[in-house]
């Protein structure tokens, strides 16, 4: 796994035109990659084309990376993918389920429930189709449509959030979350082994600082006090 340093110093052969260097950090970053695509999957690209797509928003982040900065470049990464495949699904989308197909869809389920509380029981394809008259392939259609994958910069069609995508919602309520505990986690795996023991215990397995105090042997006291340290450093490095 390349250091810092050596990271820095492959950027900027690579921001120079060295094609070795491009090379030679994709494949030292491609777990990271990987990890950032796997958010969308199931999203209507194939798993290839979001690598590809991963790969291409890595090297828009070799190209605008400034190494004067400090922070780190992995950090930097992962917004530059999402971004990349984002821009993806707007411009070539996934796979649209068309107003009617979904509109339709909708009808059915409310017939569906009206027809089960009159009856006790769920209707049948060919009920469904002979209330409808359509065929019972169209009923399976409308009725998959809810599992087709829809395009994330699909507008909301009604309500209040008509003329919003699905998009505006996650940039701010799922987007940026993932970015920072994508962000937490890698500063967290990088802890010391005891630090980062404290920070799990505490944080992920709801352990009280006394518990803690005696899987480590040491005082309630000196885990308070580590535990503040450490915090104060995820802070710090968080904030660059």
């Amino acid at each position: 796994m390349l250091g810092q340093e050596e990271t820095l110093e492959l950027i900027k052969k690579a921001q120079n035109g060295d094609e070795q260097a491009k090379e030679t950090l994709i494949n030292e970053n491609s777990p990271l990659i990987k990890s950032v695509i796997r958010w969308f999957k199931d999203k209507g690209v194939e798993n290839d084309d979001l690598y590809q797509l991963g790969c291409m928003g890595f090297l828009k982040a070799i190209n605008n990376f400034d190494c004067s900065f400090n922070v780190k470049f992995s950090t930097y990464v992962v917004p530059m993918v999402i971004g990349e495949i984002k821009r993806f699904m707007r411009d070539d989308g996934a796979v649209k389920v068309s107003r009617a197909i979904k509109g339709l869809n909708l009808k059915i389920n409310k017939f569906v429930d009206a027809f089960l509380m009159e009856n006790g029981r769920s209707a049948t394809i060919s009920e469904i189709a002979s209330h409808f008259k359509i065929s019972d392939q169209e009923v399976v259609m409308a009725m998959d449509s809810a599992k087709m994958p829809v395009s994330l910069y699909t507008p909301f069609e009604d309500g209040e959030e008509d003329g919003l995508t699905i998009i505006d919602r996650l940039d701010t309520e799922q987007t940026d979350d993932f970015v920072d505990k994508f962000a937490l986690k890698q500063i967290i795996d990088k802890l010391e082994e005891r630090d980062k023991k404290i920070i799990m215990l505490r944080y992920f397995y709801d352990k009280t600082q006394s518990e803690i105090a005696k899987r480590l042997g040491v005082s309630q006291v000196q885990v308070s006090r580590l535990e503040n340290k450490i915090l104060e450093n995820l802070r710090k490095k968080l904030e660059n």
